[in-house]
């Protein structure tokens, strides 16, 4: 799984990166106005982005191109098929942006109505406009990136999203310096930020034999049978948009819900960047290749050792999350304009998501075993269901337990997709059952995790007073960390939930 270390470690530069990020956010606009338009209409552009790219189109390209680059068929025609493809998708989303640049405070109000008739609004639509073209730009660089996966070309694809960071990091750095609006600063750095992400894949899939062009799109039957293959993604996609539709809809009618979910979401997205997305990366390519060949217990195994790996690193993760969110906030996010009533609330959300972290994890080593089948359909089914789920609990929460309703709603909903998908996949045979280590392991990680728990928990306690000095922020969270590490990875291994160095050996395999 050497695939997974790159991925993985570029994952974690970019979320560490995004952290930096946000806490340069939270420390300038707190969960303000400001705060709050802009991360709706960067939010407007990320949402439609896996709806179109990552979400439905690569599912469905990554294994026909996988199938034509390994084939019989040459690598010619796997480069005109990309071509074709990257002029099908760049075309789409080019009329996609003219609509959505004319229809921006629809957009906005379908995202976000509780910013109807105050500031946020107006804020809302500018930035929209603004930032939305970054759509087409990382939608064709993720197509891009999945073409290089596809080929067992990581670096490039891994790299690319901390451009994304930099550029935000460094925009926030000059227009303070320079006095300029931190919104607009923010809303600007969005399309640069694209614009450099599918240049740097777009140079690597060049140097791999795959220089694709801007042109005008041709329906040939490739085509025609990849949209018949992401339609039923795509709409799978748009169903779990909604999903998060649904949570930002409830977040506008709470002052400040917006930005404290934003946040939030921040915090969990560590882990399942890192672990997850580098799973469901490196996992389809090696499903659809070992299924094709036939090789059931090839995948198998894969599909056991990623989900192994990933509840490893997650679980305890999650157990984290849950026992000491309040320490995590005040460090990470607590100064400048966001105060003391911003970290409770985003202490709160960040529990609830750390309850629902394995599930998402989880979705990402199951929906593999469906994709590389080109079967698109279940997963929609099953989006469907995740969304009466969220939609009942967001909604019919809301009035009783206010903004956290939309965080137990996205939780719930992702363990009800997880149940689903893997009740779906018992029918797959072999490939799709769990081995005996896995069962056994499982059991394990989740005890040495709990313990690990109890143990932050109790020293979160005892530190917690010391926050209160800026200058104990950091080494108190130095000393969790530290402290978390060293009892999970050493009761883990005591217990019999991994062996370290059976663990580095998979990774590097």
């Amino acid at each position: 799984m050497s695939g997974f270390l790159t991925v993985g470690g570029w994952t974690f530069a970019s979320r560490i990166l995004g952290f930096l990020r946000d806490m340069a956010i939270a420390s300038m606009l707190g969960a303000g106005p400001v705060a709050e338009a802009f991360l709706v209409a960067f939010s407007l552009p990320n949402m439609f982005r896996r709806f179109f790219a990552e979400g439905a189109f690569n599912m469905a390209f990554v294994p026909m191109f996988s199938k034509k680059l390994e084939g019989d068929e040459s690598q010619e025609k796997a480069r005109v098929f990309a071509q074709d493809a990257f002029a099908a998708l760049g075309s789409t989303l080019i009329v996609f942006t003219v609509i959505a640049q004319v229809f921006m405070p629809a957009l906005v109000l379908a995202m976000a109505s509780g910013f109807a008739g105050d500031e946020r609004f107006d804020l809302a639509v500018l930035y929209g406009r603004i930032a939305f073209p970054y759509i087409l730009l990382i939608s064709l660089a993720a197509l891009l990136s999945g073409l290089l996966n596809a080929t067992g070309k990581f670096f490039a694809a891994a790299a690319a999203p901390v451009a994304l960071n930099i550029i935000f990091l460094g925009a926030l750095g000059l227009g303070y310096l320079l006095g300029w609006d931190p919104g607009l600063t923010l809303s600007w750095s969005v399309p640069i930020a694209g614009l450099i992400q599918m240049g740097i894949v777009w140079r690597a899939a060049a140097a791999e034999g795959f220089r694709l062009y801007p042109r005008l799109p041709r329906i040939t039957p490739e085509v025609k049978r990849l949209a018949i293959i992401a339609g039923p993604a795509a709409l799978a996609g748009g169903v779990v948009q909604v999903n998060l539709l649904i949570g930002r809809q409830v977040a506008s009618y709470f002052e400040g819900a917006v930005a404290w979910l934003n946040y939030a979401d921040r915090l969990y997205q560590l882990p399942l960047g890192v672990v997850g997305v580098a799973i469901g990366v490196v996992l389809l390519p090696d499903l659809s290749r070992r299924l094709r060949a036939g090789d059931t217990s090839g995948g198998r195994d894969a599909l056991n050792r990623a989900a192994e790996v990933s509840l490893a690193l997650t679980v305890p993760a999650a157990v984290a999350l849950v026992a000491i969110p309040d320490a995590l906030v005040t460090v990470l996010f607590q100064r400048g304009a966001f105060e003391v009533s911003d970290t409770s609330a985003t202490a709160l959300a960040v529990a609830v998501y750390g309850l629902g972290l394995p599930a998402f994890v989880l979705q990402k080593v199951l929906q593999p075993l469906f994709f590389a089948r080109e079967d698109t359909k279940r997963p929609f089914y099953i989006a469907l269901a995740s969304l009466a789920i969220n939609f009942g609990m967001a909604v019919g929460l809301s009035p009783i337990i206010g903004f956290i309703a939309a965080a137990w709603g996205t939780t719930l909903a992702g363990w009800g997709t997880v149940l689903l998908l893997w009740f779906m996949s018992r029918k797959m045979g072999e490939a799709a059952q769990m081995d005996a280590r896995f069962q056994n392991r499982i059991v394990r990680i989740v005890l040495a995790s709990l313990a690990m728990g109890a143990i932050l928990y109790g020293l979160n306690a005892i530190l917690l007073p010391l926050l209160a000095n800026p200058a104990w922020k950091l080494p108190v969270l130095l000393a969790l960390v530290g402290t978390g590490m060293v009892s999970y990875f050493g009761i883990g291994q005591q217990i019999g939930a991994f062996r370290l160095s059976e663990f580095k050996r998979n990774l590097k395999r």
